[in-house]
């Protein structure tokens, strides 16, 4: 197909829409709105975490979507938003507390940009000679613990660094109830929308508590009544330090990790085999990235949520995500929208940040469960191990001036170590 060009099906209660088809365009139109709604929490979650600017990232999420869109040719529907592989990373890199935007931002794009060249990089390597080499030197049990890594690193931020005292610890603890309720209670798209609205109900239980009854910092909303609709986000330009560079580069490694299982999963779904297009889905991805860090927003990778929309409504038109990544840029041009977003109370973020977190960290785990990674293999076991722990307590190198945190030392460690032990496995053998 061209690229803006689908053939129209009519929509039935069997339908399948493959990726060079679309609805009617209303319904395309209402498709992509319920996509933006899937990967909103998220994607606006991981700047707020990281002290970037929420419209420069949901702008970007949709300006990488199109980026990717065109460099696949159209044929991998997928919607690139806020990666949370670089939450940890940017947070060591840059020492930021957990509030308000982060003074040293400029750091943390320099390090984004050089991660997203790395992975177009290896994009370019994957069309040339295919997949196999990552498969080989990447295999679950390396990935998975470089996944829970990622979570169980970042624990200390919400508990220590985002509750001020009894009463915000308090809320925090309120904040992932809410979550966890709606998790389990909810039904539907409000189940699909779990982190963003238990967000909003642990908001209003706090305007009741600190507004109403005097029991916490109140909530302050001026900030939204004078926002303008419309207007130029807070873009920021780039600085290059090899610290943060070192420190970042490596979540190209996720981010490969991530987008091949993504993509796997959207082959299973369609039907359509998508190997060939395996090495221009992780450069769109890499570009992306690239263009992202060098206005002012985080990182992006492809979303899980959107899969699962997918998988729901069995609608795989591009077109669909088209449509979406127009309205995250219209969203994106919203000071109003940014205003409100930092607006949420800090507990409120603390709890939800727990519960993203731990799911992350539950992520790793799952990619063990299903690869039946056997962890009566000691070399599975010796290097899940070791990689937990390196992470978790932020097990720091240094080379003179250069300092490579907890989440580095992880991932280059699980690959070493998987390599390493591999030849004494293979020398046993013979």
């Amino acid at each position: 197909m061209s690229l803006f060009q689908w053939r129209e099906v009519a929509m039935t209660g069997s339908t399948v829409v493959a990726p060079d088809e679309r609805l009617s365009w209303p319904q395309t139109g209402a498709m992509g709105v319920q996509h933006v709604i899937a990967m909103f929490g998220a994607t606006v979650l991981a700047p707020i975490l990281m002290g970037f600017n929420p419209n420069v990232a949901i702008l970007m999420s949709g300006l990488g979507t199109l980026l990717f869109y065109l460099l696949t040719g159209g044929r991998v529907p997928s919607y690139l938003g806020s990666s949370f592989a670089f939450i940890g990373v940017v947070i060591a890199a840059t020492g930021y507390g957990g509030q308000g935007p982060n003074a040293n931002l400029p750091v943390a794009l320099g390090g984004i940009i050089v991660c997203g060249l790395v992975y177009f990089g290896i994009g370019l390597l994957v069309q040339a000679v295919g997949t196999g080499w990552i498969e080989r030197f990447m295999p679950p049990v390396v990935t998975g613990a470089v996944v829970a890594v990622i979570g169980l690193n970042l624990a200390s931020v919400p508990i220590k660094n985002m509750a001020a005292g009894n009463f915000d610890s308090w809320m925090q603890a309120m904040t992932f109830l809410c979550v966890g309720l709606v998790a389990v209670f909810a039904r539907g798209m409000l189940q699909r929308l779990l982190i963003l609205a238990g967000l909003l109900l642990a908001s209003v239980v706090y305007a009741v508590l600190a507004n109403g009854l005097g029991l916490g910092k109140p909530l302050d909303l001026s900030g939204v009544a004078a926002a303008a609709w419309l207007g130029l986000p807070a873009f920021t330009a780039p600085r290059f330090e090899a610290s943060a560079m070192l420190l970042i580069a490596p979540v190209a490694i996720i981010l490969v990790a991530e987008n091949l299982g993504h993509l796997k999963a959207v082959t299973a779904m369609t039907g359509r085999n998508l190997d060939p297009l395996i090495g221009r889905a992780f450069m769109g991805d890499g570009l992306a990235t690239m263009v992202s860090g060098a206005a002012g927003g985080t990182g992006v990778t492809t979303y899980a949520e959107n899969i699962g929309v997918m998988a729901a409504t069995r609608i795989y038109s591009t077109a669909v995500f088209v449509v979406a990544a127009v309205i995250a840029l219209v969203l994106g041009f919203s000071p109003k929208f940014g205003a409100l977003i930092q607006a949420i109370p800090l507990p409120v973020m603390g709890g939800v940040s727990i519960v993203v977190f731990g799911l992350i960290a539950v992520a790793g785990a799952k990619i063990w469960v299903d690869n039946r990674v056997d962890f009566s293999d000691n070399r599975n076991l010796i290097v899940a191990a070791i990689t937990l722990i390196l992470g978790t307590g932020d097990f720091t190198l240094r080379f003179g001036q250069f300092a490579l945190g907890g989440i580095g030392t992880a991932t280059f460690g699980a690959l070493l170590l998987w390599a390493m032990l591999g030849r004494g496995a293979n020398a046993r053998s013979h």
